[in-house]
């Protein structure tokens, strides 16, 4: 079993990783009026959840017991489905239609693929690493050819993002620090901007970087299976890139990489409210960096100890002690 402790490199990465997931969700709703907030929003969706999923498999220790099953119930399936009945309420008091159990509601997918992964970790652990990581490309390109495959069960996306959990599972820390000190911060800016210049030439439909249907529901029934090769390719190497900024050492926002569970499951009920009240409309460098400081906003507020002593009994199912409400109000 592979033991790691805390690192602030991984604390970053989670908090700017929760960032960019509220920044993405902020200015999806501006997306079909600029190619270029399009391209934005295109290059965070091609390496922000693989990158995290790459995280999550990092610190998964890859067991599997009755103790072990437990814990990952209580941990991810349980919050799970408490918010699947707080966004059905907040749904059906919008005059909308409520989904089933097992069709999360927006971005609760994520709880039960990563559910998944620790599940199917425990299998693919026992073959060869190579194997493994080939067998699970090769289920993540086939699946798109499964028509039926879409948001039920979160199914699509738990087989597509697979590899990325592997990968991270896989990772050696010394082997992955050495590889991003041999490139240079300018050299991966300089990538990061070509890559978003050919997300703004470029014209696919975003869905394909979500991972969450058919080839056929995409419109690529023949060469999806391509695009998404082509996908897999330019997450690795942009995650790469993102790394590279990642700062190594504390900084003023480590400690909310402890948190940020809290922000991800808690952010959709600020961005739902902001887009049915079409509060903000990405159209220039001012609204920009509004929406950047909207969500740099929501993330600090939902990483803040009121909040977080508010929600642990629902998300971490721990009952909140007295001492620390008292250390709150002092």
């Amino acid at each position: 079993m592979k033991q790691v402790k805390r690192e602030y490199f991984f604390d970053n990465a989670r908090v700017l990783l929760i960032f960019l997931v509220v920044f993405g969700h902020v200015i999806q709703s501006s997306t079909a009026d600029s190619k270029v907030v399009m391209a934005l929003y295109q290059t965070i969706y091609l390496f922000h959840m693989p990158a995290m999923i790459f995280v999550s498999g990092f610190f998964a220790k890859g067991k599997w017991d009755i103790h072990y099953f437990k814990n990952l119930l209580k941990k991810l399936m349980i919050p799970y489905l408490i918010f699947q009945l707080i966004y059905n309420g907040f749904n059906y008091w919008h005059g909308q239609s409520m989904k089933g159990i097992m069709e999360p509601n927006w971005s609760l997918w994520f709880l039960l693929s990563l559910f998944s992964w620790h599940v199917l970790l425990a299998v693919f652990k026992r073959l060869p690493k190579k194997m493994s990581v080939s067998l699970a490309l090769v289920i993540g390109l086939a699946v798109g050819y499964i028509d039926a495959i879409d948001h039920v069960y979160s199914l699509s996306r738990t087989f597509v993002f697979f590899p990325f959990f592997l990968f991270g599972y896989y990772m050696d820390k010394a082997w992955l620090f050495n590889w991003l000190e041999k490139l240079q911060m300018k050299v991966a800016a300089m990538l990061i901007l070509s890559l978003f210049s050919v997300h703004l030439v470029l014209s696919y439909p975003a869905s394909l970087l979500f991972g969450s249907a058919s080839y056929e529901a995409i419109g690529s029934p023949v060469t999806g299976i391509f695009l998404r090769l082509l996908v897999y390719a330019g997450s690795m190497m942009m995650s790469y890139l993102f790394f590279v900024f990642v700062p190594k050492k504390e900084v003023t926002y480590s400690k909310i990489g402890q948190k940020t569970l809290y922000v991800y499951l808690l952010h959709g009920l600020f961005i739902q409210l902001i887009r049915r009240l079409n509060l903000l409309q990405v159209e220039g460098l001012l609204t920009l960096g509004l929406a950047i400081l909207v969500s740099v906003g929501i993330v600090f507020l939902l990483s803040s100890r009121l909040i977080t002593l508010s929600f642990k009994p629902v998300i971490e199912l721990k009952r909140v002690k007295q001492q620390d409400w008292y250390q709150l109000l002092q």
